[in-house]
């Protein structure tokens, strides 16, 4: 169902996202070795407001004990932003790993802050995908950031 590599996941599920006129960015959410969650930015597929990436990895993978989300790993193709920032805090993720920040900087500082692991691998694929996307779409992706 999922690749094996959690990064490839997160990868392909941005890739799902754009394939339905969405935004480029998606997010699993590993405990153990197993994907839990998994999930894409479908603010524009549902005519939503809040359905991020990552937001949508928290939904996918259900209602869990905090316990379990405090033995994950995020992995995301794109810096969060400050509501899915407040969800990896809220709900305890120790360790988010990000594809980039090049395109777009949330709030990794905040999380370092508060004791998060950060990782952030500066991915070419996912640079290349949020350049096009955002060259393409700078309309959509400014309501997206909230600018």
């Amino acid at each position: 169902m999922y690749s094996n590599d959690p990064f490839q996941a997160a990868i392909d599920e941005a890739r799902q996202g754009l394939a339905e006129g969405g935004i480029p960015i998606g997010s699993v959410i590993v405990h153990g070795d197993k994907i839990i969650g998994c999930g894409h930015n479908r603010r524009v597929q549902k005519g939503s407001s809040i359905l991020h990436g990552e937001m949508d990895a928290l939904e996918n993978a259900g209602r869990q004990p905090a316990a379990v989300y405090r033995q994950c790993v995020l992995y995301t193709t794109l810096s969060p932003c400050s509501m899915c920032s407040g969800a990896i805090l809220l709900y305890g993720i120790p360790r988010v790993i990000i594809g980039e920040n090049k395109t777009f900087m949330g709030e990794e500082d905040l999380l370092r802050s508060r004791g998060v692991a950060v990782e952030v691998l500066q991915s070419e694929e996912c640079i290349r995908l949020m350049e096009e996307f955002i060259r393409k779409n700078q309309k959509l992706w400014n309501e997206d950031i909230g600018a």
